[in-house]
């Protein structure tokens, strides 16, 4: 008994040590002045922030613009009609569009990842004031109003945030042809946003060879240390060998490595683009 004791408080110090160290180590690891001899276990460790007194949001995004990302689950039995009750409320908000400040800037259905779901990204200028002006105008819209009830009837349920595009990224433009959109989202650890920052606005650019980058957005209102990247591909395959050629970049690796540890959880959509979305 003495014996299995004695190896038990052995085991415990050799523990504290090891933690002792790491602790250490993490503390003090930095980015591009790392020792390259440290290697692959330092780029797994989360480094330090610096305290601030600016809002993570005000630092990494203009607020002028905000987007809404609509997410809604679609009774298998009732696609078509959906879909084209979401064609004539985007006709109708088209309409009065100098009037709401607001604009459709994407729509589409998911076929790989979250089955019978459409996603659609609204953009409003003008900051939450025009959030606020658009919702009371809308509300007193009896053609609106009656295509909002409609809609219900499609639906399984649906999820709603605001959200405001990363400054790193690049303009959100509409693309033409035939094109797959996947979208990558990400829930962060609480506090880890301006890191997620640093590291993918150095990152991205192992990213712009073949103008896949479409949009990046951080989550305002709805479920909070949300992140979404939007890319663009011609098809699958295009998507595999971008994203394979990133590797062969030097320090796409390390953006990777820095950022695995804020994240949570994450999941992956392929998207088509609705037959009246801007962006196809």
């Amino acid at each position: 008994m003495a014996a299995v004791l004695m190896m038990f408080r052995s085991s415990e110090a050799l523990r504290s040590t090891c933690l002792k160290h790491v602790t250490s180590r993490s503390i003090f690891t930095t980015g591009s002045n790392h020792d390259s001899n440290e290697g692959w276990f330092s780029k797994l460790l989360v480094r330090r922030i610096e305290p601030t007194k600016e809002p993570h949001s005000r630092m990494l995004a203009d607020k002028e613009e905000i987007y809404e990302l609509q997410t809604h689950n679609i009774r298998p039995d009732s696609t078509d009609k959906y879909l084209k009750n979401c064609k004539e409320n985007a006709a109708l908000i088209a309409s009065r569009r100098s009037e709401l400040n607001c604009e459709l800037v994407a729509s589409w259905t998911v076929t790989v990842g979250d089955m019978d779901q459409a996603l659609h990204l609204w953009r409003y200028t003008g900051g939450f004031s025009s959030v606020d002006k658009t919702k009371l105008l809308l509300g007193k819209d009896e053609s609106f109003s009656k295509l909002q009830k409609e809609r219900g009837n499609y639906l399984r349920s649906r999820h709603l945030q605001f959200l405001l595009a990363f400054n790193f990224w690049p303009t959100i433009e509409s693309r033409k042809g035939s094109n797959i959109y996947e979208i990558r989202s990400y829930s962060l650890k609480p506090g880890t946003m301006i890191e997620w920052g640093n590291n993918w606005a150095r990152g991205l650019k192992f990213r712009r060879n073949n103008n896949e980058a479409y949009a990046g957005f951080m989550s305002q209102v709805g479920r909070l240390n949300n992140v979404h990247h939007i890319w663009c591909y011609e098809s699958l395959y295009q998507r595999k060998e971008t994203r394979e050629s990133a590797w062969r970049n030097p320090g796409w690796d390390e953006c990777v490595a820095y950022t695995v540890p804020l994240i949570r959880e994450m999941h992956s959509r392929i998207l088509v683009p609705t037959e009246f979305s801007p962006t196809q």
